[in-house]
């Protein structure tokens, strides 16, 4: 691990920040004494469309009752106008 004083961090913080966007992690000190870790962020995974799939047929919006329900106030509304 490497390290960097706050007074560098400073003067660059350019350089830490992309040593740490490339998955370094650097120690900062002040007086020689670790004061705290730049970590990289967490990556993201992407996710596949196998996983969405699966996680849309668990939802609630896959049952169809609401689609019954549209349905049925349609056929009560026909042949009313709804803007009179």
């Amino acid at each position: 691990m490497r390290t960097i004083s706050v007074a560098a961090l400073r003067q660059n913080p350019t350089e830490a920040l992309d040593a740490a966007e490339h998955g370094e992690t650097l120690a900062v000190t002040r007086y020689r004494r670790e004061i705290a870790r730049l970590t990289p962020a967490p990556r993201r995974t992407p996710v596949s469309g196998i996983d969405v799939m699966r996680i849309y047929r668990l939802a609630p919006l896959a049952d169809t009752t609401w689609e019954q329900e549209v349905t049925h106030d349609r056929a009560m509304d026909a042949g009313r106008d709804l803007w009179a």
